[in-house]
Formats: structure tokens, sequence, C-alpha cells
């Protein structure tokens, strides 16, 4: 289940930046690679069949490239607009993903994407629990899958 998960996950982003960005060289890497100091990050919750969350680590730099990109508009910094439309990429490569899973027939629904802030206190353990890097010409995205089966 894992690596099913991780790869809907790698072939959702694949996909959405291919249609949404124009951007068709996108590899997978091991979230050990993955080192940032500056980010935003998403969460996406998960309910259903799964229950947990998925978060998204978008370094700014990723984040201005995807935004400058989909509005054709010059952005420096992250604000709210450049905040929800990155929050909207995350939300798209979700709904994939759980279209993907439906077809498996795991039925799950995706909470709306929120800004994330890492709990140092967050200690639940997860049944299914993976990481990802997803890199691109404009940068590097984590991907954080954090789920356990509903009881």
């Amino acid at each position: 289940m894992v690596h099913k998960l991780y790869r809907d996950f790698v072939d959702a982003t694949q996909k959405v930046f291919n249609l949404m960005l124009n951007i068709s060289d996108v590899s997978e890497h091991p979230s050990e690679d993955f080192k940032c100091d500056d980010e935003v990050d998403i969460v996406v919750g998960v309910v259903g069949d799964l229950q947990g969350k998925i978060v998204y680590r978008f370094p700014v730099s990723t984040s201005l490239n995807m935004v400058n990109i989909m509005s054709g508009m010059e952005f420096n910094a992250v604000d709210v607009f450049v905040a929800s439309a990155i929050s909207e990429i995350a939300n798209i490569i979700s709904g994939n993903v759980m279209t993907t899973l439906s077809d498996s027939k795991i039925q799950c629904d995706i909470l709306p994407p929120e800004q994330y802030k890492l709990d140092a206190n967050d200690n639940k353990k997860y049944e299914i629990a993976t990481n990802c890097c997803i890199c691109t010409i404009i940068g590097k995205i984590c991907l954080e899958i954090r789920l356990n089966r509903a009881s």
C-alpha cells in the first residue's frame, strides 16, 4: 500500500505539473536530499477509508517559480495570492490521487488545503508513512504522506 500511494502521488504530481505548468521533466528522489530553510508548507487532510494528511513542502523559490508560470506575473515574495495558488496545486494533486484510489475501491475525500506549521509535539504514528521529493527545472517539492486505515 505504501508503494502504491507513493507511486500515485509521484504520477499525479507529474501529470499536474505537465498540464498546469507545462513542465514534463519531473523526477523523484529520496526525501533525504531535501534541505530547505525557507519553505511554504501546505497540508491536505484525508478522510474516509484512509485518514490523515499529506504535507507538501514547497521551497519559497519553487513556490514563486510555480506562481510566476501559472499567472504570467512576477512575484518576489510569498503573499496570500502565492500561498493560495500553491495550495490549489496541492489540492489538485491530492484530488487526482483520491480519484486513482477510488479505482482501487479505496474511498477517500480531501479537506481544503491549509498552510501548515510543523508541530514538534506531533508524535502520532502513521501506518502508512512515506516521503518523496519531486525535482523539476523550477525546483524541488517534498511530499510527506501520513495516513492510517480507518478503523
